[in-house]
């Protein structure tokens, strides 16, 4: 069976690389790939990215699967594209995709269906959102409506970083930001205290699948210094998400998500990604949602999966989710970001990338954005590399990590050094 995934990430280099170890695949395809994919012989790259000319190809080269990584061909459309021609491909349709790309349609169906989230307002008019903020106060959250890349999304501790984030995204647009029909909009929701987890379920329209858990980290820096970035690493088990959280995520966020899609004639079939808040309770709020795999937690989770991920995605295009009992690798998995001088806000791309290990049984290096360049692997984008182990405890993974990462050099390279700090010091978890 030959298999396609779409996008160029991180998050797609690890899916390729666990598809490409499943019994029945004889060929991954990425489109359009990385320096990485592009170098390793276990994969192909395409470079198409218009959805109907993907799925031409696709057709041409009989394709037997497609997954979709990043969340701008699902708003494009890429599913539509595919499942009208009678191709088998992972992800949500267009429809079902404004979960993640409208954040304004997001927050009325969580508020329509009762799923816990965050008091909200959505704004086209800056002097409403400025007179907003001024009225609730600080800390307070600004979120762009559309597709950012994951960097549109700034926790404003001061009402100056408030005023400042609505100019940006309704004004300015300095982040770049992929408007949905009807021009800028933000949401500005209350500020929720507790701490992140990364909730992320596999969905056939009806049945639902648990991935491991994960957590990432956010923040440029250490100890959750810095600006917002799209993940500057992340683990898997999360310690957070205990049994009871785990249940409750479940019970109250879920499946009222996917029964609600159903009963709305949207019905949900792809990843399912609830970014949550859990209060010192144990209470889950929803932050936000993707339709995607989170990157980078992708990257541990498939280091942890042991199934064969082909199979997995075939029984959830055939609608038979319930049939499928996950096997994960009971140890830690942790994974470092490197990204480019200058990221997150003007990454630099050109710098020659050397020392990168070969790949082992629980080390593996995966790449995000790398190009080969005159026969040279050089950055080309903000998170560059993730450097991803496997170790018995978060302590280990962290030091075998750092070790790889200390070996691997790229002028103006940034990691941080604390990733997993939450969980040396977390006491019991739940795969």
């Amino acid at each position: 069976m030959k298999v396609l995934v779409i996008g160029g990430g991180g998050r797609e280099h690890a899916l390729a690389w666990r598809l490409a170890q499943a019994a029945r695949v004889s060929r991954v395809y990425v489109a359009p790939g990385n320096g990485g994919t592009r170098a390793d012989s276990r994969y192909e790259c395409i470079d198409i990215s218009e959805p109907a000319a993907l799925r031409a190809w696709a057709q041409k080269e009989k394709i037997a699967l497609t997954v979709v990584g990043p969340e701008g061909p699902l708003a494009a459309g890429v599913v539509d594209e595919f499942l009208a021609h009678g191709l088998r491909i992972f992800g949500p349709t267009k429809a079902a995709a404004q979960l993640e790309s409208s954040k304004a349609f997001s927050k009325a169906f969580m508020q329509r269906h009762k799923i816990p989230t965050a008091e909200y307002q959505a704004f086209t008019d800056a002097a409403a959102a400025h007179a907003y903020v001024d009225a609730k106060g600080a800390p307070i959250v600004v979120k762009a409506d559309g597709l950012a890349a994951g960097k549109g999304v700034v926790v404003a501790t001061t009402l100056e970083e408030a005023h400042e984030a609505i100019d940006f995204m309704l004004v300015d647009n300095k982040l770049g930001i992929s408007h949905n029909e009807g021009g800028a909009r933000v949401v500005i929701e209350e500020f929720l205290q507790g701490e992140e987890a990364s909730f992320i379920v596999l969905c056939d329209g009806r049945n639902v699948t648990a991935l491991a858990t994960s957590q990432d980290h956010k923040r440029l820096q250490d100890d959750d210094q810095g600006p917002n970035t799209g993940g500057m690493g992340a683990y898997s088990p999360a310690p957070v998400v205990t049994a009871e959280v785990h249940a409750r995520a479940m019970r109250e966020i879920i499946l009222p998500t996917i029964r609600g899609m159903e009963k709305d004639g949207i019905p949900f079939t792809g990843f399912l990604y609830a970014g949550l808040m859990i209060d010192a309770a144990g209470h889950p709020k929803t932050l936000e949602f993707n339709c995607r795999m989170g990157d980078p937690e992708t990257q541990p989770i498939m280091m942890r999966l042991k199934s064969d991920l082909f199979e997995v995605f075939w029984h959830a295009t055939d609608g038979t989710l319930d049939q499928v009992e996950l096997d994960w690798d009971r140890r830690v998995a942790l994974g470092v970001v490197m990204a480019a001088h200058g990221y997150p806000l003007s990454p630099r791309k050109g710098d020659r990338i050397t020392g990168i290990p070969p790949e082992t049984a629980d080390a593996v290096v995966f790449h995000a954005g790398t190009i080969i360049e005159d026969g040279e692997l050089k950055t080309s984008g903000g998170r560059v590399l993730c450097v991803t182990v496997l170790a018995d405890s978060v302590k280990q993974a962290q030091q075998r990590a750092y070790a790889v990462a200390a070996r691997i050099h790229f002028d103006g390279a940034q990691y941080r050094k604390d990733i997993g700090h939450r969980a040396v010091h977390a006491r019991g978890s739940q795969g």
